[in-house]
């Protein structure tokens, strides 16, 4: 199955894709928002170029559990894409993804402006990856 990574954000989304088995992901794009509408056309579009077959969410839970303005605004965006897919879109905890992606880019010795760049595809990636270490889990395969 081929998922789709969100890290949502009020001026980028990052999106990570994984491959066709869900065990290897890799970096898509940043996408700039413009118009909520751009950015809907835009996902719709990925979404059919890349035969993607579910979405996962990334909603920065802060550390009590209680949702933050920017989560609560990653709801609304979910419920938003729900209403223009069919997919199923699952979500998990993406606190400090950024923080993981800007340490993990910083190693690499990626810098500056590619850094900003990567940071969003890279966040989108942990998502991504943190959800599909789950599912053997989920099904009782480990």
């Amino acid at each position: 199955m081929k998922y789709l990574g969100i890290d949502f954000g009020i001026k980028r989304v990052g999106l990570a894709v994984s491959d066709e088995t869900g065990k290897m992901v890799f970096p898509l794009k940043t996408i700039h928002r413009s118009t909520r509408e751009n950015l809907f056309l835009e996902l719709l579009n990925i979404v059919e170029q890349k035969g993607i077959e579910a979405i996962v969410l990334g909603l920065p839970l802060r550390p009590d559990g209680e949702k933050s303005l920017t989560c609560r605004q990653a709801e609304n965006f979910m419920h938003s894409l729900g209403r223009r897919t069919s997919l199923p879109i699952y979500t998990v905890n993406e606190a400090y993804t950024s923080l993981e992606a800007e340490d993990i880019l910083s190693r690499q010795d990626v810098k500056g402006e590619r850094q900003k760049e990567s940071l969003d595809q890279a966040a989108a990636m942990i998502i991504l990856e943190s959800f599909l270490e789950c599912i053997p889990y989920e099904r009782g395969l480990k």
